[in-house]
C-alpha cells in the first residue's frame, strides 16, 4: 500500500484532492439545499404548485371584461391594441369584477405609461410606432391626442414625415421648408419597406449646395450666395451647416 501513488506527480495528487473536495461539496450541498420534492413532476418543486394555488387571484382575464364593456372591446378588437390585454394598462381587475361599483380599475393618464412601449429604442422593430418623449408634444398626456382603445394618430403623417417627424418639425421652421426631401436625398423605393438596408443618399460634393448658393447661380435667387471655391476650404457644406436648419455659423 505504501507504494500506491508512487511515481505520480505532486501536481496530479493535489489536483485529485481538489476534485474530490468539489465533488463531495456538490453531493452534500445537493442533499442539504435541494428540496426533497424537486423533480417529482418536472424541473421544479412539487410543493410550488400548492404555493401558487394558494395565492390570491388578482387578474380577471380579458374575456370577462367584454361582458360589461362590449363596446370598448369591439373598438379595441379592430384597433392597433387588439393583442394587448386590458389589464396590461388597467392593472389587476379581479376585485373590480367582483364589486364593480366599489372598486375602480387603474386608469393611466400621465405621460409615463405609454412610453414604456412607445419610447424610441433602436432595438424595437422597424415600423413600430415610437416617439422621442422629450420632444413629442411635451407636457401633454398621450390620451389628449390618442384614444388608447383605438390609438390612431390624429392625422396621418405624409411622406418622409411618417418616420422622420422630428426632422420634419425642424425643417418646418427653417429656410429649407419648401425644399422636398428627395431634392437632396436620392431615395430608393425599397427604403420605405426596409429602411435600414436601403438608405437614402446624401450630397457628397460642395457643388450640390452650390447649385443654389454659389455666386452667379440662377437657381433660388433669394438664397444666400457664397464663393464655393474659397468658402469653408475643403469641407462639404453639411459638415458645418445642419441642412435641415441651415443657420450660418
Amino acid at each position: 500500500m505504501a507504494s500506491f501513488g508512487k511515481g505520480i506527480p505532486d501536481q496530479i495528487k493535489r489536483l485529485s484532492v481538489v476534485v474530490i473536495l468539489v465533488l463531495a461539496a456538490f453531493f452534500i450541498g445537493r442533499m442539504l439545499l435541494i428540496p426533497r420534492d424537486f423533480g417529482r413532476y418536472d424541473h421544479f418543486r412539487a410543493s410550488a404548485l400548492f404555493d401558487v394555488a394558494s395565492q390570491e387571484v388578482e387578474f380577471a382575464g380579458q374575456d370577462i371584461c367584454t361582458e360589461c364593456h362590449d363596446d370598448i372591446s369591439s373598438q379595441k378588437a379592430n384597433g392597433y391594441h387588439q393583442g394587448l390585454s386590458c389589464e396590461t394598462c388597467h392593472g389587476p381587475a379581479a376585485k373590480h369584477t367582483e364589486s364593480p361599483d366599489e372598486v375602480t380599475p387603474f386608469k393611466p393618464s400621465g405621460r409615463e405609461y405609454c412610453p414604456i412601449c412607445h419610447a424610441y429604442l433602436a432595438s424595437r422593430p422597424t415600423g413600430f410606432p415610437m416617439i422621442i418623449v422629450e420632444s413629442h408634444n411635451p407636457m401633454k398626456a398621450c390620451t389628449v391626442c390618442h384614444n388608447p382603445h383605438d390609438p390612431k394618430p390624429p392625422q396621418i403623417p405624409r411622406g418622409c414625415e411618417a418616420c422622420h417627424a422630428e426632422i420634419a418639425r425642424t425643417k418646418a421652421v427653417s429656410h429649407h421648408v419648401y425644399i422636398p426631401c428627395t431634392r437632396c436625398h436620392q431615395t430608393p423605393e425599397e427604403h420605405k419597406v426596409n429602411p435600414r438596408t436601403y438608405r437614402p443618399d446624401k450630397p457628397k460634393t460642395r457643388e450640390f449646395c452650390g447649385a443654389c448658393h454659389a455666386e452667379g447661380s440662377t437657381e433660388a435667387p433669394e438664397a444666400i450666395k457664397i464663393d464655393i471655391s474659397t468658402h469653408g476650404g475643403r469641407y462639404v457644406c453639411w459638415q458645418c451647416h445642419y441642412p435641415h436648419l441651415p443657420e450660418a455659423r
